[in-house]
C-alpha cells in the first residue's frame, strides 16, 4: 500500500512511525512532514489546507490511503474532497467533524441525548454574554465557540476576568472567528482524563486512557497550550469510570451522531472530567490528539492500517484492539517563551541517541532541515519526548532522562508532567 499523511506535528510523526510498522504499507508520504517524519516518510511540500494539491498528488501517485491528522482541514471537508475524487480517506466528514468544529453543537447534542456534561450558554453577542456573566456563578468558562489550535478555552475565577475573555474572544478576535459565538459553561472540578477511540459509524472500540498537561508552567501555571506533555495510562481511569462512560458517553455520542444523520467515521477524543457527580464531558475533538498520540500508539499492539480501513468498512466489530500492559510518559521539549513569542531556527543536538535504545522516541512537532542540512527548531513546541516503563513511575524517569540527551538553544520543558501520578 501507498500511503498518505497530511499535517506535520508530532501526531502525525506517531502516526507515520505506526503506519511504517505495517508489513502491507510499502511507501508513506507525509505533506508537509517535518524534519523527523522524513526518516520513515518522504515529506511533499503540500499544506495541510490545499486539498486541491493533495488530491492531485495522491491521484498521480496512486495513494491507497489518505490519513487527516490535523483538525482545520476536517471540519473543512478534506474527507469530502477526497471521496469525491474517488479516493479513500481516513476520518470523518465534515458534517461530523462539526462534533470539534462547533463546541455550541457539541453542547447542544450532549444536552438533547442525554450525555453528562457541564451546564451552559451559549452567546452570539458580547452585550448578551456580558449581562449574563453578572448573575452567573464563579468560577466560569469561556470557549470559542470554532476551532483555536486549543487554545479557545478561558477559565475565569473573576468578574473582571470573564469581561476580559469576553473581550478577547469576541471583540479583540484573538482566535479570529472561532470568537464569533462563544459557550459560556459551568467550572467543573475533578481529574481530567483523555480517551481515544476509534469508531465505523456504529461501532467504538476505546484504546488505553492518557492525560494531558495543557498550562505552560510547572504545578499548571501559565497560559493554555497545545500540550506540555502527557502520560498513559491514567491511573484515576477505573473499571467502574470506564463501564460508566461506555453506557452513558462514548456509545451514546456515536448513536447521536448517527440519529442526527452524522455518521462518524474516524477517531472521536473524549476529554473528559471526573467530577464528585460522575464523569462529564469537558469537550470532543474529531482526530487524535496532540501529545496523546504520542503515548497512546507507542503501546499500541495492533497494525493500525487495518484498523483505520476497519473504520473506513464499517468492520470495526472484528477488530480485537490491544495495547501493551506497560506505561509511556511524553515530555515536551518548547521553545522558550512559547505558547506567546519565541525564536526558532536553532540546531537540534542528541536525536541519534533514540536510534540506539528501544522503547525511546523523539517525536517531532516543530523541526526542519536547514541550507545545511541539519535539523533545526521550527516551532512552540519542537519535540515530544516519549518513553516507555514497566509502570507510569519508571516511564517518566525514562522520559525525563532522555529530554537530558537533547540541547537546543531557548530549550524549554516542563519537569512535573506525571507528577499526578505520586499521589495515587
Amino acid at each position: 500500500m501507498k500511503i498518505l499523511i497530511i499535517g506535520g506535528g508530532g501526531r502525525e510523526h506517531a502516526i507515520a512511525c505506526k503506519v511504517s510498522q505495517s508489513p502491507d504499507v510499502e511507501k508513506i508520504y507525509c505533506a508537509p512532514g517535518n524534519a523527523g517524519i522524513a526518516k520513515v516518510a518522504e515529506c511533499v511540500d503540500i499544506q495541510v489546507m490545499d486539498f486541491e494539491k493533495q488530491i492531485s498528488f495522491a491521484l498521480e501517485h496512486k495513494i491507497d490511503l489518505t490519513i487527516i491528522g490535523p483538525d482545520d482541514p476536517l471540519v473543512a471537508g478534506a474527507v469530502d474532497a477526497f471521496e469525491a475524487a474517488g479516493l479513500r480517506a481516513f476520518g470523518p466528514r465534515k458534517n461530523a467533524a462539526c462534533l470539534e468544529g462547533s463546541k455550541s453543537f457539541s453542547k447542544d447534542l450532549m444536552k438533547k441525548y442525554g450525555i453528562p456534561t457541564a451546564g451552559y450558554e451559549t452567546f452570539d453577542s458580547a452585550d448578551a454574554a456580558l449581562a449574563y456573566l453578572k448573575t452567573a456563578r464563579l468560577p466560569i468558562v469561556l470557549k470559542a465557540d470554532g476551532l483555536a489550535l486549543g487554545k479557545g478555552v478561558l477559565i475565569c475565577n473573576t468578574l473582571s476576568e470573564a469581561e476580559e475573555g469576553v473581550k478577547t474572544l469576541m471583540l479583540d478576535k484573538q482566535f479570529g472567528s472561532s470568537g464569533d459565538r462563544i459557550v459560556v459553561e459551568e467550572f467543573m472540578t475533578g481529574r481530567e482524563v483523555s480517551v481515544l477511540s476509534f469508531v465505523d459509524g456504529t461501532t467504538i472500540k476505546i484504546m488505553t486512557s492518557a492525560q494531558d498537561h495543557k498550562r505552560a508552567k510547572d504545578g499548571d501555571e501559565g497560559l493554555n497550550t497545545g500540550g506540555m506533555g502527557t502520560f498513559s495510562p491514567s491511573p484515576f481511569y477505573t473499571s467502574e469510570v470506564d463501564s460508566f462512560c461506555k453506557k452513558h458517553i462514548y456509545e451514546a455520542t456515536v448513536r447521536a451522531m448517527k440519529a442526527e444523520g452524522r455518521e462518524f467515521k474516524g477517531i472521536i477524543f473524549f476529554g473528559l472530567m471526573l467530577t464528585e457527580e460522575g464523569p462529564k464531558v469537558l469537550e470532543y475533538n474529531a482526530r487524535f490528539g496532540d501529545p496523546e498520540t504520542q503515548v497512546v500508539l507507542p503501546r499500541m499492539k495492533n497494525d493500525l492500517v487495518k484498523v483505520f480501513e476497519a473504520c473506513i468498512d464499517g468492520t470495526l466489530d472484528q477488530i480485537d484492539l490491544q495495547f501493551e500492559d506497560n506505561a509511556a510518559v511524553c515530555v515536551v521539549l518548547a521553545s522558550d517563551g512559547y505558547p506567546e513569542h519565541y525564536e526558532k531556527g536553532f540546531p537540534i543536538s542528541g536525536l541519534s541517541d533514540f536510534d540506539k535504545k528501544e522503547g525511546y522516541y523523539a517525536f517531532h512537532a516543530g523541526s526542519r532541515f536547514d541550507d545545511e542540512g541539519r535539523i533545526v527548531t521550527n516551532g512552540g513546541r519542537v519535540l515530544g519526548i516519549t518513553a516507555i516503563g514497566t509502570d507510569l513511575k519508571e516511564a517518566r524517569a525514562n522520559a525525563y532522562e532522555a529530554a537530558e540527551w537533547v540541547s537546543f538553544e531557548n530549550k524549554y520543558m516542563r519537569h512535573d508532567i506525571g507528577k499526578a501520578i505520586d499521589d495515587v
